[in-house]
């Protein structure tokens, strides 16, 4: 009979990760085979698998055929970046959210821009720039570029009450993406935006998403002096 705990991959990591943690299993330890493992938790072999398969990838199982499966001798902590909905994040830290769209134009981007995003040098995209608040004080000035040929329904949209990352979170979808982080000066014009000094060491968020081969679109999220991003390991 299957035990009701280990019905799901997601309940067999959770274990796994729990004999890990508590060095039941150590460093380098070769553990039980998928067949022990599925006999012993009560659930199908590819239950098991799903489960050992997500935490190789994330680097704390090391496994190779015929040799088994081992706990990683020196595991890999990696952390979890997810794309927020910036109204949500703002919210979920107990703030009032507010929104200002600065620029909506359909226009041929910097080279730099149509470069990364791999689109001809003179066709045009779609650009949005806003202002993200909490409390009613700058949070973060988005600068987005959006490819109009991938996100056709884009092109309706005003942005007006619902920002471009919102919106393009619920209806573009994308396979991967890249994502840089930095700090910068801040230019008179993004100082004045998030009302701070000129030259202020802003944090800067570089985002580029894809479906499949063609560019989503190209964002630059900047946040004041002081700002923290956390994440989760």
């Amino acid at each position: 009979m299957n035990n009701p705990s280990f019905r799901n991959w997601q309940s067999v990591q959770e274990e796994v990760l729990r004999r890990i943690h508590a060095r039941v299993w150590k460093p380098g330890d070769l553990i039980p085979n998928e067949v022990d493992l599925a006999l012993e938790f009560g659930c199908a072999r590819t239950t098991v698998n799903r489960a050992l398969r997500s935490l190789a990838e994330s680097g704390l199982l090391d496994r190779r055929r015929k040799a088994g499966t081992r706990v990683a001798a020196q595991p890999v902590a990696k952390a979890t970046l997810d794309i927020t909905v910036i109204r949500m994040e703002v919210e979920g830290r107990g703030q009032k959210y507010g929104y200002q769209r600065i620029e909506r134009r359909e226009a041929v981007p910097p080279l730099a821009i149509s470069g990364s995003m791999k689109t001809h040098a003179t066709r045009s995209l779609l650009h949005v720039r806003a202002l993200h608040m909490a409390d009613d004080t700058p949070y973060a000035f988005e600068d987005r570029w959006i490819n109009p040929e991938v996100v056709r329904d884009g092109l309706a949209e005003s942005y007006e009450t619902v920002s471009a990352n919102e919106w393009l979170l619920k209806h573009a979808p994308y396979t991967h993406g890249e994502i840089a982080f930095s700090a910068i000066s801040a230019t008179s014009e993004e100082a004045k935006v998030l009302c701070c000094h000129q030259n202020s060491a802003l944090f800067a968020i570089d985002r580029l998403t894809w479906d499949g081969a063609s560019a989503v679109t190209k964002v630059r999220l900047l946040f004041g002096p002081g700002h923290q991003l956390r994440t989760n390991l």
